[in-house]
Formats: structure tokens, sequence, C-alpha cells
């Protein structure tokens, strides 16, 4: 079983880079303009994606500039914003990204895609895609799918940006 997992994980790195290269390079873009400026990078994440959060702010390399979001806080035109959440049909996420997107406050979204009414997609600058909807292996029940790396995927993708982002800001600071 873990032979398969560890499989599909690699399977799944490589079709988030392979699809999205374009895109984590925009979303590394937008988020790289607070950390330029005067603005931080605030990370708003849901349930799991906590994960993200405590990597950014507590990690060995933390996020330059990277601040976890509080409602306190009152952003501003130089901040922006990493939402991360499992689906991106999570109407929390969904309703905060609409008072951003009403501030006028570019923001990158981190979820596995869902169809859906309500949906991060609608509102994103830039969404990545971490391609988990379901388990990865099947289970023991017919139809069944265990093993849902959901907050694994967004990590990769806050790595891949936080790679980009150090680029860019090394290339500024030339």
């Amino acid at each position: 079983m873990i032979k398969m997992f560890t499989t599909q994980l690699t399977g799944l790195f490589k079709r988030i880079y392979d699809k999205q290269e374009f895109e984590i390079e925009d979303g590394a873009r937008l988020l790289a303009q607070a950390a330029i400026g005067q603005g931080n990078i605030y990370i708003q994440s849901y349930g799991e994606m906590e994960a993200v959060t405590s990597e950014a702010l507590f990690g060995a390399e933390p996020l330059p500039s990277a601040k976890r979001y509080d409602p306190s806080i009152e952003l501003t035109e130089a901040d922006r914003v990493l939402v991360v959440t499992r689906f991106s049909t999570d109407e929390d996420a969904v309703r905060f990204v609409k008072k951003l997107a009403a501030d006028g406050i570019p923001f990158v979204a981190v979820s596995g895609v869902i169809e859906g009414e309500v949906n991060l997609l609608d509102e994103a600058d830039v969404h990545l895609d971490t391609k988990v909807i379901k388990g990865m292996l099947p289970g023991d029940e017919i139809g069944e799918r265990v093993s849902f790396p959901s907050s694994m995927a967004a990590l990769y993708l806050y790595f891949a940006l936080g790679f980009v982002i150090r680029e860019m800001l090394e290339e500024y600071e030339e």
C-alpha cells in the first residue's frame, strides 16, 4: 500500500507542476509584490490546510513577509493574501475571498477544484489546483477511495510558490 501511495503522490506532484507551471509563477509574482513593497503576505487557511500556515510561519525557511490573517487586520493595497482550503467550493473561503475581491485585495487561492455555484475560481486572481478531490487509493469496499493528501498537495504548491518568490526577491535585491 505504501508503494502505491508513493507512486500516486509522485504522479500527483508531477501533474501539478506540469499543468500549472505558469500559474505557479503568476501566483508567486502576485505574492512577491507584497514582499517587495510595503505589504505583507497574509495566509488564511481552513481545516487541515493550516499545515501551510504553520510551514510559512514556523518552518525551517519561513516565507518572507508572511503573517497569519486575522479578521482584526485592516488590509491595504500593498498586502496580498494566500487562501488555502480543501475544495474550491468551501463556503467560508468563498465568503472570505468575495470580501477580498470587493475590497480590491489581490489574492492567490489553493484548493481542489469542484464544480459548484459558489467557487473560489470565480474570484481568485490566481488559482492553483491541488488536484485532490477524492482518495487516491482503492479502499476495501467496492468503489471506496482512501488516502486523501490534500494538505500534502497544498504544501507542495506552497513550496513551489516559495521557491519562485525567493528567486524574485533575490533578483529584485541585485
